[in-house]
């Protein structure tokens, strides 16, 4: 399957890959539950690999590694990180990812087909829906009279290899900068929530949005606040750090919202994503962004807030 669709940066637009997860119910009876992923994170689909197991320890739904290309990738089945009992009604695809800097492949029962929807077709989940799925779910679309769940891959792979997760360097006497605000959008509430902390950690007071279409508001009503005052937005916060991928409005559309705006343009923009690769990173040059840094380089991210804050002071 083609996955090297091109988008225009800024359009508020995403392609999923829908795939499915047959599951064995009582009675021998299969469920079909359907799924999507971000094509952006997609490097292919093939087909079930050779795979050799790893050493005891790894988690029961981490089935081995196998070569691809001179690549060493662990595969992971999502039946059983979902605890379903996945169905064989036909041959297993593999889904091949690539976010945070890190290859990981993935075993689902079949893949349907790649759709481009508009991220106010995606809805948060429900705290209820939220917390049966273990927090893996970051989105629900309609398509086609199915309900697709867009899965939290990120939060599959930090919870299988926990060096991959958030982390500061409080070596670094952060308290020797000037304390700065920082409004931050991610639609993960277990990353904001630690964003938020990391970032306080880092001198920041900090308020946190669950995605672009918050952040919007809110940078909005500053600017209202700020024209009505005759001052400058970077008087009432000093940097917008967003993710990318978020229901309602991601952080391209926020970032080019931001960027055309001639009251706006000078506050600093950090896009803070898993979707910060080499080849992804001209989407956010597009819309303006001032940095980019992959998750979860938040001692990066941090350093580069306060550099690109003193930068816009000295203007």
């Amino acid at each position: 399957m083609q996955t090297n669709i091109l988008l225009e940066s800024g359009t508020n637009e995403l392609e999923i890959v829908e795939f499915f997860l047959d599951e064995v119910e009582v009675g021998n009876e299969t469920y079909r539950g359907y799924y999507g992923v971000n094509v952006a994170k997609v490097l292919e689909i093939i087909r079930m690999p050779s795979v050799t197991e790893l050493p005891e320890g790894q988690h029961k739904s981490v089935l081995g590694a196998f070569n691809l290309r001179n690549h060493i990738i662990p595969l992971v089945d999502l039946s059983k990180w979902l605890n379903k009992n996945r169905g064989e009604v036909e041959p297993p695809k593999v889904i091949v990812t690539e976010f945070n800097n890190v290859c990981t492949a993935f075993l689902v029962s079949g893949v349907n087909r790649i759709h481009r929807i508009s991220w106010e077709e995606v809805e948060p989940p429900n705290k209820y829906v939220a917390s049966l799925s273990n927090y893996s779910i970051t989105g629900v679309v309609k398509i086609d009279k199915r309900i697709i769940f867009l899965l939290d891959l990120e939060k599959i792979v930090a919870d299988l290899n926990p060096a991959l997760g958030l982390r500061l360097d409080e070596a670094i006497d952060w308290s020797a900068n000037a304390r700065y605000r920082a409004i931050i959008a991610d639609d993960s509430g277990l990353i904001r929530e630690m964003l938020r902390d990391l970032m306080e950690k880092a001198n920041f007071d900090v308020e946190a949005m669950t995605n672009g279409r918050e952040a919007w508001d809110r940078i909005s009503e500053l600017k209202a606040k700020a024209e009505a005052e005759g001052r400058s937005i970077t008087d009432f916060v000093q940097v917008m750090v967003s993710d990318i991928e978020m229901p309602s409005m991601d952080g391209h559309n926020l970032c080019k919202r931001i960027k055309e705006d001639p009251h706006l343009k000078k506050l600093p923009v950090i896009l803070f994503s898993s979707l910060i690769t080499d080849k992804l990173r001209h989407k956010g040059d597009a819309v303006g962004a001032d940095d980019q840094v992959s998750k979860p380089e938040v001692t990066h991210l941090a350093q580069r807030a306060l550099a690109l804050i003193q930068a816009a002071q000295q203007e």
